[in-house]
């Protein structure tokens, strides 16, 4: 069975294939970004977001992954992207603080923190 830091890590190495890392959420599993007001339940709903997000940054990855809790059922990382946003001409440059807690094997929930002041630059058409 995955433990929490296998599945933060399968589902930033595979924020590129929406649902192989909705695949990795239980079916109640939420996926939420509260500083910019996300909330998306179940594979899904994160497939849905994920999709939707690279169709706005084509070329998003997670990378410079760093794991700061592991045990069985939580996990805590920072994780980067730098892409460009193809409707603004701007790169996007991003840390992101994950905490994940799992359940029998799935992500139960996946929360995320970023700097929304960086995020709304990157967006934001001059």
């Amino acid at each position: 069975m995955k433990t929490a830091l296998d599945l933060l890590k399968a589902y930033t190495d595979n924020a590129r294939n929406p649902a192989a890392a909705g695949a990795l959420f239980a079916d109640d599993g939420v996926l939420e970004l509260p500083t910019i007001k996300v909330h998306v339940t179940g594979p899904a709903g994160v497939e849905g977001l994920l999709t939707g997000l690279l169709k706005r940054v084509p070329d998003f990855r997670f990378k410079e992954f760093r794991a700061f809790i592991d045990t069985p059922d939580k996990a805590f990382a920072e994780y980067s992207v730098e892409a460009l946003v193809p409707d603004t001409g701007k790169v996007y440059r991003q840390t992101y603080a994950g905490v994940l807690i799992a359940e029998n094997g799935k992500i139960k929930l996946l929360r995320e923190a970023l700097d929304t002041a960086a995020a709304a630059a990157a967006f934001k058409k001059d």
